[in-house]
Parts: structure tokens; C-alpha cells; sequence
């Protein structure tokens, strides 16, 4: 159950070409790039980091998304292409973050005041891809009045539940903001700011699609600041109206609320 994105959010490993030579072949033994590893030797990997992180890192947390998480380490190792270094070191900062931000203490009773302006929620029906989905109203946004630290715990809260939603073989989730009615007073960058790095750091490749949604005239000076940020995460992001969200990813029976006729 790993918040943020190896760039691609695909859930698929691409292995790189095999080195050529006895060099290579040892780079790629210590790199463990030369495929992606499978059955005893995603195992061994597995534990090298497991053993790493409480050697270098015994402050963190244990158990359940902890430094001894065997699905989480697992998760992440094929974010950062079993490269070992890497994944430790993402691992580290993102159970980090967990641990200070108090993830697992969160609950729809500690975000309830901004969960009831309805500004953010996560759907009861997947979309046609079996993804869960979180939708964002961004027109009951409203940064100047909102507490910036309570509606970063109420997107911890959503994602998670989100993420304990995903059904067996589903590793992503749908994103939709829907941006009608959206005005000058919604516009966020620092909460944007805090859902890249998010997605990025500490929930790596579980945003499958992002759609903005009827996108009016008065948001494109916040896109162009925002998808610089965004870097490959841009592919990700789909601009269209409403009548595609019905069309192209729920069913009459399965669109949420927002969006029926």
C-alpha cells in the first residue's frame, strides 16, 4: 500500500537492454537491472533492503507500511527498477513522512470538517477499468479560509482509502478534478505542490490517469505553472468535459453522482 510516482505510474517493469560482457554482467549483478527479478531472487532483494533499512534507518516504524513491509518494500523496489539504493532511499523518506504526518492515525472522523463540504471524496464504483476513484471538486476549494495542513491530511485519508479499495490486480487509481465553477479563489499552488510530491515520493506509481475535467478559461495560468512541476507526471493528465467522463470511463449505473445528466 505504498504516495507519488516512478514517472510513469505503469505498473509494468521495463528492463533495460542486457549489458554485453563480464563487466557488464557484474554491474548488472550489484544494479540488479538486467531484469526484473523474479521468485527467490525478488526475495533475496526484498530482504537486502529489509535488512538496509533497519540497519541504516532503526528509527522507522515496523509493521504495516513500515521498514519491515515486505509488500511495500516489494512495491517500491519496482518503482525504482530494483535498483536497491534507490528504493531505500525512497523508502526511507516516504515512511518517514508517514510516520510524522501520521498516517495510520487518520480517519474520517479527524478530517470530517473539511470531508463534509464534499470538496473531495472517494467514489463507491470503480470506473470501467476496475480503478478506484477519487474525485476533487475544485470549485469547494477555497485556500484562504481552508486550513492548508487539514485538507493535506483529508488527501492522505482519501488516498488511502482509495488504495485499500484497489482490487486484486488493479495497482492504480483514477484521478478526476472537476474544475466547473472553478474561480481565482480555488486556485492552490501549494496544495498542488503537496499532490505532486505525494504521488511522487510516497505513493510511487498508484495514479494511473488524472482528468481535469471542463477546465475553464481562468485555470490555464495555474496549469502553465503546474505542469513544468508535473515533468513526465504530464502524461498522465487528460483534459476533457463531462459528457467523456460518462462516456469513456463509467457506465450509466456507475458514474458518480457529479456527473450524471
Amino acid at each position: 500500500e505504498a504516495m507519488a510516482a516512478s514517472c510513469s505510474f505503469r505498473s509494468a517493469v521495463r528492463a533495460p537492454p542486457p549489458p554485453r560482457g563480464l563487466a557488464g554482467a557484474r554491474r548488472a549483478v550489484r544494479c540488479c537491472s538486467s531484469a526484473a527479478p523474479t521468485g527467490a531472487s525478488t526475495s533475496k532483494l526484498v530482504l537486502e533492503v529489509k535488512e538496509r533499512l533497519e540497519r541504516e534507518h532503526p528509527g522507522l516504524p515496523t509493521g504495516r507500511s513500515g521498514r519491515d513491509d515486505d509488500e511495500m518494500i516489494l512495491w517500491f523496489l519496482k518503482d525504482r527498477k530494483f535498483a536497491v539504493d534507490e528504493a531505500v532511499s525512497k523508502l526511507a523518506k516516504a515512511i518517514k513522512w508517514r510516520q510524522d504526518f501520521r498516517v495510520s492515525e487518520l480517519s474520517e472522523e479527524s478530517v470530517k470538517g473539511l470531508y463534509q463540504t464534499g470538496k473531495a471524496y472517494v467514489h463507491h464504483s470503480f470506473d470501467i477499468n476496475g480503478r478506484p476513484v477519487l474525485v476533487v471538486v475544485a470549485a469547494k476549494h477555497f485556500p484562504s479560509k481552508q486550513d492548508p495542513l487539514e485538507n493535506e491530511k483529508l488527501c492522505a485519508f482519501l488516498v488511502e482509502k482509495a488504495l485499500r479499495n484497489l482490487p486484486m490486480g488493479t495497482d492504480n487509481i483514477l484521478g478526476i478534478f472537476d474544475l466547473r465553477g472553478f474561480g481565482v479563489e480555488n486556485g492552490d499552488l501549494q496544495f498542488l505542490k503537496f499532490l505532486i510530491d505525494v504521488f511522487y515520493y510516497y505513493y510511487p506509481k498508484r495514479l494511473g490517469e488524472v482528468l481535469f475535467v471542463d477546465a475553464p478559461f481562468v485555470f490555464q495560468p495555474m496549469w502553465q505553472l503546474v505542469k513544468p512541476l508535473l515533468k513526465q507526471y504530464a502524461s498522465l493528465v487528460r483534459f476533457c468535459d463531462a459528457e467523456t467522463v460518462r462516456k469513456e470511463y463509467f457506465t450509466e449505473e456507475t458514474v458518480p453522482p457529479d456527473f450524471r445528466r
